[in-house]
């Protein structure tokens, strides 16, 4: 299949139809795209609502704010996981565009400094070329509104022309949102090479044509405390699949020193459902077909990674490695556990090394950055993802916003960004990998092959492409809340991937699939 071709089979009608009923809500609010392992410690904290824009015209960068507090609670997941509230008809607008003036609207970054860089320059060039420039931030990130507000604002006719966010692009794509990019993304290539990871294609160039240009890539890895692993005889290049990873936390942990050697999740959040999810995948499970349209979760191997999962976190054998309160985490939980020293083995995106580095937290020596577990076949499952620069359908000043975005690209202005964004802002175009680049942390080296790898890994979609339809998978919560069944005791594993597989295809029949 073609990737587009769901999200122009899904009508609009009746993805608002199904929005109304609660089932679309996933799909306006997840992140989708190739999922991280996790969100950034300390970064702004996920919200039904989107945080106001800063003031225009260059205000200083914002500052992240501090960390969620890590929840204390020992209890399994809720058996029922509570929609996120659908967006408002009537979002509060976004700065408004005007002929001659270049409005940019830019995600919040996790090193302030990045962000500082990133304004600094868009402002130099602004003035440099004469433009008028209206710069604030938004809140694009997972359960915000902000899909909702660009939608709003292109139907008043008044759109930002300028936007640089990791949202899904099929989801703006499906909203009629976007302008055709595809003669900057040919321009970049010439002078930078080829797109990276393989999955950018997939989630950005629909129907032949790119809808978003991307301006920088980034990558989850499991994060290993090697001087707890040395000291048990642990040799962390030998790990492979999951089974192994398993054992070597058993062997790493120690409850009287308060070192626990699984600091993994199941409960509902970003970090729970993209473990639960990989399990699933690396066992040979899948959610879809191959085109993308069709569910398939409920297999012997769905059932065999369920079972795995619900025995790593209920056998007394396995107790011994796990932290007090772990099925009740939520995404800021593993890195502050990792960060506090309790936990030998996390998978996370790299803010939680960016931020021991940045902290010179005493853990920080110790990490080693390693590749996550394969497949039981070999497969490396894993992909890095994108930040995108997108302009908005109707916009006023297009050429401008075009030339913006290749200067920013423009490595000498890109690897400022680089150097200051501790693992969570890299190139994404192949040569941009320079040696300039991997000398800037030795552990560049293992997320360079993360974002290399040639398997176009899209999370929950694959073998397919992401799309309307599978962004309710983790939306919707299916995987945690089928996790919550089996260790709730309320059904089985085989039960809870049926009862999963049905919810599935009910969402999507309801956006206008049918699976019978």
């Amino acid at each position: 299949m073609a990737h587009g071709s769901t999200p122009n089979r899904l009508s609009r009608r009746a993805f608002l139809r199904a929005a109304a009923s609660g089932v679309g809500v996933g799909f306006l609010a997840a992140c989708g795209g190739t999922p991280p392992a996790a969100e950034p410690t300390t970064a702004p904290a996920a919200s039904a609502a989107t945080a106001a824009p800063a003031a225009t015209t260059a205000p200083a960068a914002t500052t992240a704010p501090a960390a969620t507090a890590a929840p204390n609670a020992t209890a399994a997941p809720a058996a029922t996981a509570a929609p996120a509230p659908a967006p408002t008809n009537t979002p509060a607008p976004l700065p408004e565009g005007s002929a001659g003036k270049l409005t940019v609207i830019h995600r919040t970054e996790y090193f302030e400094e990045v962000q500082t860089i990133f304004r600094d320059t868009a402002t130099k060039y602004a003035a440099d070329n004469g433009i008028q420039l209206d710069i604030s931030t938004a809140n694009p990130e997972q359960f915000g509104d902000f899909n909702a507000k660009l939608q709003a604002a292109v139907q008043a006719g008044n759109p930002p022309d300028l936007a640089y966010t990791t949202l899904a692009i099929p989801q703006l794509y499906f909203l009629d949102v976007l302008e055709d990019v595809s003669d900057v993304v040919e321009e970049a290539v010439k002078l930078y090479g080829d797109v990276v990871p393989a999955t950018a294609k997939l989630n950005a160039q629909i129907d032949g044509k790119w809808w978003a240009v991307p301006f920088q890539a980034n990558a989850g890895a499991w994060f290993a405390r090697k001087d707890i692993f040395d000291a048990v005889g642990v040799d962390l290049t030998t790990l492979t699949d999951y089974e192994s990873f398993r054992a070597a936390a058993l062997k790493a942990s120690d409850p009287t020193k308060n070192m626990y050697g699984w600091g993994v999740t199941i409960n509902k959040s970003g970090d729970g459902h993209g473990f639960i999810n990989h399990v699933i995948l690396s066992f040979g499970g899948r959610f879809v077909n191959e085109t993308g349209e069709k569910v398939v979760l409920n297999s012997p191997e769905t059932v065999q990674a369920v079972t795995w999962l619900a025995e790593t976190y209920t056998s007394p054998t396995y107790a011994p490695m796990l932290p007090p309160g772990v099925l009740s985490w939520t995404d800021p939980t593993n890195n502050e556990a990792y960060l506090a020293g309790t936990v030998a083995f996390t998978s996370n995106a790299f803010s939680v090394y960016g931020k021991a580095k940045k902290d010179n937290n005493p853990v920080f020596p110790n990490t080693a950055v390693i590749l996550p577990p394969r497949a039981n076949d070999g497969t490396l499952l894993h992909s890095g993802a994108n930040g995108w620069f997108t302009i908005s359908k109707g916009a006023k000043n297009i050429d401008a916003a075009k030339k913006m975005i290749l200067h920013m690209i423009n490595p000498e202005n890109f690897t400022p960004m680089v150097k200051a964004g501790g693992g969570l802002f890299l190139p994404t175009y192949k040569n941009q990998w320079t040696d300039e680049i991997l000398a800037v942390d030795p552990n560049f080296a293992s997320l360079k092959e993360i974002i290399f790898n040639p398997t176009p890994f899209t999370a929950e979609a694959y073998p397919a492409s992401p799309n309307a339809a599978t962004a309710n998978i983790n939306g919707q919560a299916i995987p945690s809340q089928m996790m919550s069944n089996i260790i709730n005791g309320a059904m089985t594993p085989a039960q809870a991937v049926e009862d999963a597989h049905k919810k599935l295809v009910q969402i999507f029949e309801e956006l206008g699939l049918p699976q019978a």
